[in-house]
């Protein structure tokens, strides 16, 4: 599995998520269709952030838009921030961090420019739907990008007491966030992930100046975002009083990101830092995206079967004589009428990769007395959004049902190796055994692809390896 994961530690925003998508290989070229319909410019530069060499990403007005507001922009203004998107009176950055500005995405002059940051029209949610729209994207694009933008909305919504179609953005339906929000869509897209996470993601201290009011560090559409999110927050880093986590930011990882405690294990492809416009003395304010594959991209099914099998959860109680384990799960259905043989044999391993833990094909009839299946996949809370989504996509379904069981009871699960010996030659066999919550084991169950592979080997029946194998199991 191709994964992609971001780094937190010091934030994000949209400039910043930007900035590390191209350090890490995404090709900026797939920007140009935000260049020519917002009329601006994705200037590309890079930077250096205690010792740690970054990108960084400003949009720039170009053309009417940048003469209509060149007139009203403060010359002397501190505009360089982390991508404060939310209204802000005030600033909280500074540009004046040793860009070696020795590459551009475009040939426009920019000393002509005006930064978007906070410029350009204010919108409605409807017209940054409507703009979205016209901008003639892939569809499942436009489908993230206008994903982004809904949470966004439904935070302002939420923040201020309004409905989603009466949202009015401040500085977030600028033509600066919208550049963000669409212009990170698309650079994921271009690294292909099949997965993206996120560690806890950081938000900074102190306070910030909004049109609202005065309000503590993380603002309140950040921690409505991080509600919706399935990545945790964490305050600080101890020292650091400003924002460090934005609304564009968030919401743009709330929408592609799962939440993981650190950097899964990967065979890494590409890195990249993406700057942000803070320069501490202690720390690097980036946030780092790493592109590789997962160790389990690599794994055989047996392998990926058994992380699926693995129980986390304690039992809830038992009566002294042993119970079974209670896992907490989401069972999720859909009726296929139409589904190739192909995509009904590939359903386990790609659902499986997205986080399933089982999946069942059963032959129903269907509406007019036709043929179809019923798939029931079983996964854990947290991944259900992400395999309902693999599964639409796979089968082309309209709808995935989430149906009435919430929890499960499954054995205690590990795995033993035993060694035949056949004929003079060693083979060896893994075993399934399973148990109740105090460890008494009730069955013993040989791989049937190693049996398989012994017998072939020996000339000996399948089933003969298996009895050999469980045996040597039982006794050891």
């Amino acid at each position: 599995m191709r994964l992609l994961a971001f780094d937190g530690h010091t934030g994000a925003s949209g400039d910043m998520i930007l900035g590390a998508l191209l350090a890490a290989g995404a090709d900026p070229s797939v920007l140009a269709p935000v260049e020519d319909a917002l009329e601006c410019e994705y200037a590309i530069d890079s930077t250096t952030k205690c010792a740690i060499a970054a990108t960084t990403v400003d949009v720039l007005l170009t053309g009417a838009a940048s003469e209509a507001e060149g007139e009203e922009a403060d010359d002397g203004a501190n505009t360089g921030t982390n991508g404060h998107d939310h209204g802000h009176d005030h600033t909280h950055g500074d540009h004046d961090h040793d860009h070696d500005h020795d590459h551009t995405h475009g040939d426009h002059d920019r000393e002509d420019h005006v930064h978007a940051e906070g410029h350009g029209p204010h919108r409605s949610y409807r017209e940054v739907v409507d703009l979205v729209e016209d901008l003639d994207l892939e569809p499942d694009i436009e489908r993230d990008a206008l994903a982004v933008f809904e949470l966004l909305g439904e935070a302002e919504a939420a923040v201020h007491g309004t409905d989603l179609e009466e949202t009015h953005f401040h500085e977030v339906g600028a033509d600066d966030a919208i550049a963000d929000i669409v212009g990170a869509t698309l650079l994921i897209a271009d690294l292909e992930p099949d997965r993206i996470v996120t560690t806890p993601l950081s938000t900074g201290g102190g306070t910030v100046s909004m049109s609202h009011g005065e309000y503590p560090v993380p603002t309140p559409a950040v921690v409505e975002i991080a509600e919706q999110a399935d990545w945790s927050l964490r305050g600080g880093p101890d020292g650091i009083g400003t924002e460090l986590l934005t609304p564009t930011g968030a919401a743009i990882l709330a929408h592609f990101a799962d939440g993981v405690g650190s950097v899964p294990p990967l065979s890494l492809e590409g890195s990249g830092y993406g700057a942000g416009g803070y320069d501490f003395e202690d720390r690097p304010n980036v946030v780092r995206v790493l592109v590789g594959l997962a160790d389990s991209d690599g794994a055989s099914e047996r392998e990926r079967e058994r992380e699926c099998e693995r129980v986390t959860t304690e039992p809830e109680s038992h009566d002294g004589t042993g119970s079974l384990v209670r896992d907490d799960i989401t069972v999720l259905e859909t009726n296929l009428d139409d589904a190739t043989p192909e995509v009904l044999g590939g359903l386990h391993d790609t659902l499986t990769d997205a986080g399933a833990r089982d999946v069942s094909i059963v032959p129903m009839t269907m509406k007019k007395s036709r043929p179809g299946h019923l798939v029931k996949v079983l996964c854990k809370p947290a991944d259900s959004q992400r395999v309902a989504r693999r599964l639409a996509e796979e089968t082309g379904t309209l709808g995935v049902r989430e149906t009435g069981a919430t929890h499960r009871w499954i054995a205690q699960r590990e795995f033993e190796t035993v060694t035949l010996e056949v004929d003079g030659d060693s083979y060896d066999v893994d075993v399934k055994i399973a148990s109740d919550s105090e460890g008494e084991v009730y069955d013993v169950s040989a791989e049937y692809d190693d049996a398989a592979a012994v017998a072939a080997a020996t000339g000996q029946s399948v089933r003969s390896i298996i009895r050999r194998a469980e045996a040597a199991a039982e006794g050891s």
